[in-house]
């Protein structure tokens, strides 16, 4: 298993986030062999690994670098899919997805943190991937941020709500949550999805899991119908 890690500003000194931390114990406790590499060393690691590696993950912000060097037939996913898997229901979260394509101009979309953590210059909730939004989407949207548990009861001032990974909640709450905005109608997902979805590598993201795989071309085959 490859791990890509990224060390950047939103990086903790000395230490791993805790997805990164709790997925390489996982392939430890599996007896999984695993390489950890910064996405700047990504062509060297797999350069010198004599056979390409099983799975790779990787920080999501690394997505568009990391698909690029790693060989299609090799899967790929981020630390955010894995514990949106891992907390929640990774399928919800990838039918939420398809709610990036019906954003419009002036639409509010939530960005919705389990823990509180002090949001640096580059935040990816208020920053990163509100960019990577209007990027993709051409519209002109606007971002509100919940932090711990402070998720909102009422979600119908907003058209889209995007969760963290939840490495600081536990999956009773996640599932709590993603079966509010089910109920009130307002589409969820997840930081990872989002990303990927914006970069549109949505369906290599979720290459390691059939079921989320096959829910996405199945969502997006009904999509098409509406249409």
């Amino acid at each position: 298993m490859l791990l890509v890690v990224p060390v950047d500003k939103e990086a903790p000194r000395g230490r791993l986030i805790l997805p990164q931390a709790q997925v390489l114990r996982d392939l430890l406790d599996h007896g999984c062999v695993s390489v950890v590499a910064k996405d700047t060393e990504l062509r060297d690691a797999l350069a010198m690994l004599r056979e390409p590696p099983a799975l790779v993950v990787t920080d999501s912000q690394a997505f568009a670098r990391v698909v690029e060097l790693v060989p299609e037939h090799v899967p790929v996913t981020g630390f955010s899919v894995v514990f949106a898997r891992h907390e929640g229901d990774l399928v919800e979260a990838v039918r939420g997805a398809f709610g990036i394509e019906r954003l419009r101009c002036g639409d509010r979309v939530l960005m919705a943190e389990a823990c509180t953590h002090h949001p640096i210059e580059q935040d990816i909730a208020r920053v990163k991937i509100p960019a990577w939004l209007r990027a993709h989407t051409g519209a002109a949207l606007e971002f509100d941020v919940t932090r711990g548990h402070d998720f909102p009861a009422d979600l119908s001032p907003w058209k889209l709500v995007v969760h963290c990974g939840s490495c600081m909640g536990n999956r009773r709450e996640m599932l709590a949550r993603q079966q509010a905005a089910r109920r009130q109608g307002v589409p969820m997902t997840n930081f990872g999805l989002t990303i990927a979805w914006s970069l549109g590598i949505f369906e290599r993201a979720l290459s390691p899991f059939p079921e989320a795989l096959e829910a996405a071309r199945e969502a997006r085959a009904a999509e098409r119908a509406r249409s």
